[in-house]
């Protein structure tokens, strides 16, 4: 009779086990500084954002959309209000303020219906933002 072969030593130990011991600290990321990477995340969700509406003003106009003078300002509004947010992603207010800003998008969808499908797509991109902050500062 043969014997199998000894199995490989697994490399990780039962402390650095993705369980871990009772008692341990949570599982890192292995981001040297989470807070910041994603910090970085949601100020770059907010200045595309930002930059995004503001490249959409004219062709609003342009394929016939009814957008006034208010329409344009409330979009221009927005976007540096996007911008703003996301200069201030190191305050504990901001990650709320963003969340407010894409209602108030997809709210402005009421004034032409692209906005509203800016507002569905950057409501999606920001809700991603959010759950990989939850995911990874918990």
């Amino acid at each position: 009779m043969t014997t199998p072969p000894p199995e490989p030593a697994s490399p990780v130990s039962p402390e650095d086990a993705p369980g871990g011991v009772e008692g341990d600290e949570p599982r890192r990321s292995g981001l040297r500084n989470p807070e910041a990477a994603v910090r970085g995340l949601g100020a770059g969700t907010l200045a595309l954002e930002a930059i995004v509406l503001l490249l959409a003003i004219q062709p609003i106009r342009i394929l016939g959309g009814d957008l006034s003078g208010w329409g344009i300002g409330a979009v221009v509004t927005l976007a540096v209000l996007a911008a703003v947010v996301a200069g201030s992603m190191r305050r504990p207010w901001a990650w709320h303020a963003g969340t407010a800003l894409q209602v108030l998008l997809l709210a402005s969808g009421l004034l032409h219906w692209s906005l509203a499908a800016l507002g569905l797509i950057f409501g999606a991109a920001w809700g991603y933002a959010t759950s990989v902050r939850r995911r990874i500062l918990g």
